[in-house]
């Protein structure tokens, strides 16, 4: 409705995960290089985890991660995993392409194990993603652990990433899941936005949206980082609310008044700048706040230093806090400039023209 009248040639705000606008600061760009190095390096044999408050961009993320990759890779992702037992390991089969409902675990297993060694017998990969994890049991985690067990000649014959909320993480510290959190062997938990950070990202998809004008005002983003706490998905809501307003308004500039009464529309309430302090806290070295996973079992590789000067391991569990260019793929996550985002398709392509989302060849499925 409001496109025209801003010059816009396409919605900018729009809540849907649509790879288009994704704009990749630093913690975007950490968390997809440790997504690419999860499947890209032959010998790695851990589960990935990915964590992240609720509409900071995982599961754009994934999305994006799926349309970079080729061929070469079988992949999956299970969007709802409030599933039990049978019904859990029908949805992964389904999601590979089977047309087939397997009875029982064991014909599913047999099947699926064959699958897997056809596909390396292709020299492809498998890649399973299961998102909103933080609703998987304790029973579906050891089950998804049994799933990796799958191996030929010590090579694992599955990829598994784990992407969900905070909560996730709490579940994984517990007694029980012990022996599932010392496979996660790669894990980054995606912080809020800064400002400065909201300011780029706000004006990133404006001008993918087709302008380069600064339609809101200094004092407008301002008041959008305080009322969306940095989170993307609220900055979605509330610049979307506001441009409308604007429009309604016959106003070219959304201004900080017009961002306040859109909050209020909203039931949106300013965090005070007392919290300004947490935006910019590193994340612990516990579970239960973002940080390494307890026990995680490190793979074997030459030790490194990071560019925060602390030596890493290639393929270490390391606090989603540090920046080491041994955890990103030959070519990602370089940056011009402290968190400024780079060109999502140089970040995330591995050919100037990626192919779309694969779907999964007859001859490939289970």
């Amino acid at each position: 409705m409001y496109n025209s009248f801003y010059g816009l040639t396409a919605s900018p705000f729009q809540i849907s995960t649509d790879p288009t606008f994704l704009w990749l600061g630093e913690k975007h760009r950490e968390a997809i290089a440790m997504l690419k190095y999860g499947i890209q390096v032959e010998d790695h044999t851990g589960m990935v985890l990915l964590t992240g408050d609720t509409g900071t961009g995982k599961t754009t993320l994934i999305n994006a991660l799926f349309k970079s990759l080729d061929r070469s890779v079988i992949r999956a992702a299970i969007k709802n995993p409030s599933l039990d037992g049978i019904d859990f390991f029908n949805y992964i089969a389904a999601s590979y392409g089977n047309a087939k409902r397997f009875s029982t675990k064991t014909r599913f297993l047999v099947a699926f194990e064959q699958f897997l060694k056809n596909a390396a017998a292709k020299q492809k990969k498998v890649l399973l993603v299961i998102d909103e994890a933080q609703v998987l049991t304790d029973e579906l985690l050891k089950e998804i652990r049994l799933l990796a067990n799958f191996d030929l000649n010590g090579q694992s014959l599955i990829r598994i990433f784990l992407a969900g909320q905070p909560e996730l993480r709490k579940k994984l510290v517990r007694p029980e899941n012990k022996a599932f959190a010392q496979r996660i062997t790669l894990n980054y938990h995606i912080d809020p936005l800064l400002p400065e950070e909201t300011r780029e990202y706000i004006q990133y998809r404006l001008q993918v949206a087709g302008t380069s004008r600064p339609i809101f005002s200094s004092e407008a983003v301002q008041r959008v980082h305080r009322y969306s706490s940095g989170v993307p998905r609220q900055i979605n809501i509330l610049c979307d609310h506001a441009l409308l307003t604007g429009y309604v308004g016959n106003h070219t500039q959304i201004s900080s008044q017009i961002i306040d009464e859109c909050a209020g529309e909203l039931s949106i309430s300013r965090v005070p700048d007392t919290n300004k302090a947490r935006c910019h806290r590193r994340p612990s070295s516990t579970m239960e706040t973002p940080g390494k996973i307890p026990g995680a079992i490190p793979e074997s590789g030459p030790d490194q230093t990071s560019d925060s000067g602390q030596s890493v391991n290639v393929g270490r569990t390391v606090d989603p806090g540090q920046t080491s260019h041994v955890d990103r793929p030959s070519g990602h996550g370089q940056t011009s400039g402290h968190g400024r985002a780079s060109d999502p398709a140089a970040l995330l392509s591995e050919k100037p023209q990626p192919p779309g989302l694969f779907k999964t060849k007859a001859s490939d499925r289970i």
